[in-house]
């Protein structure tokens, strides 16, 4: 076990440094200047060169390169050009409101597509079978988005049940900020609930296959013990993969709904911050998204290792 968290680290430790340098290089050539955008289209090239050294803007690549790992490891992330606000406070407020969408996401799309898989497996080619998936199938062709805005027309315009958007904030008390947060969770876990209960369905029934399941059911134990028992852990692998995969998916990939329920996030800081040229907090956010999700993959493998034990550190 030893060996494999080491290969496991040393890869994490690998692809965070290569994403570093394509993010950097990446916004390096995009087009545009962040001092000119900050100035105005009138503003005289003396006064745009000025802006851009105190923003350190025309340094060398490799140094400013240099320096934003550095700062990344000594957490300090520099001063956003847009707000003149450390970069840091800005991702951590934003990190408080889309961390919590996203677990909150994660947690409705497990406890839906594991039941939902779960039931459809054990009445394959039944009646259950086929309602489950139908309507898995409609899921994962509803857009997040418009279903976002059903639920906005339903639960907020007719029922008067929620708001229709914006966030009242964690002072206001943990319940106001999870019924705020609840409806913009339940439109980003349909589609994936609708994947992961598939994939749910098929990992089950193909485990349901396997000599050791007849073999339980031969020794006379019930189908359900033998379902909760032997089949589900060893189902388990396949489906904590796209786990992983969607919650990351979910932390990176909140910005529709944020922008449909007016939502403070993460993803609307990066979209305005592409907006305003704020490249330094797009280049912040966009690596720490990517840490997130290669971190969610290194977590992903050690579940691997504890529920299979045949998982060796040459396997992977």
């Amino acid at each position: 076990m030893s060996i494999f968290l080491f290969k496991r680290l040393i890869t994490l430790v690998a692809t965070l440094v290569g994403a570093s340098v394509v993010v950097f290089l990446v916004l390096e050539i995009l087009p545009g200047n962040a001092a000119q955008i900050l100035m105005g289209p009138d503003a005289s090239p003396e006064a745009v060169q000025a802006l851009a050294a105190n923003l350190g803007l025309d340094r060398p690549p490799l140094q400013r390169y240099r320096d934003w790992v550095g700062g990344m490891l000594t957490g300090d992330l520099g001063l956003s050009y847009t707000y003149s606000t450390p970069v840091s406070e800005l991702v951590l407020e934003r990190l408080s409101l889309t961390v919590p969408l996203a677990l909150m996401a994660m947690a409705l799309t497990s406890v839906i597509a594991l039941a939902a898989g779960i039931y459809a497996a054990a009445r394959h080619n039944k009646l259950g079978d086929v309602g489950v998936m139908g309507l898995s199938q409609i899921g994962i062709a509803i857009p997040n988005f418009w279903f976002a805005i059903l639920l906005i027309l339903l639960f907020s315009v007719h029922l008067k049940w929620f708001s229709a958007g914006g966030f009242p904030g964690w002072e206001e008390g943990i319940l106001e900020g999870i019924k705020a947060l609840l409806l913009p969770a339940i439109s980003l876990a349909v589609v994936q609930s609708a994947i992961l209960a598939r994939i749910t369905r098929s990992a089950v029934l193909e485990v349901l296959r396997e000599d050791f399941v007849r073999t339980a059911r031969a020794k006379g134990v019930s189908r359900t013990g033998t379902l909760w028992g032997h089949v589900l852990r060893n189902a388990m692998i396949p489906v904590i993969t796209i786990m992983g995969l969607q919650f990351a998916e979910l932390l990176a990939g909140t910005i529709v709904v944020e922008s449909v329920f007016y939502l403070p996030g993460l993803g609307r800081l990066i979209f305005q911050s592409i907006s305003n040229r704020d490249l330094i907090v797009v280049r912040n956010c966009v690596m720490l998204l990517a840490a997130m999700v290669v971190i969610v993959n290194f977590v992903v493998d050690l579940l691997y290792a504890a529920i299979d034990p045949r998982v060796k550190a040459s396997d992977i």
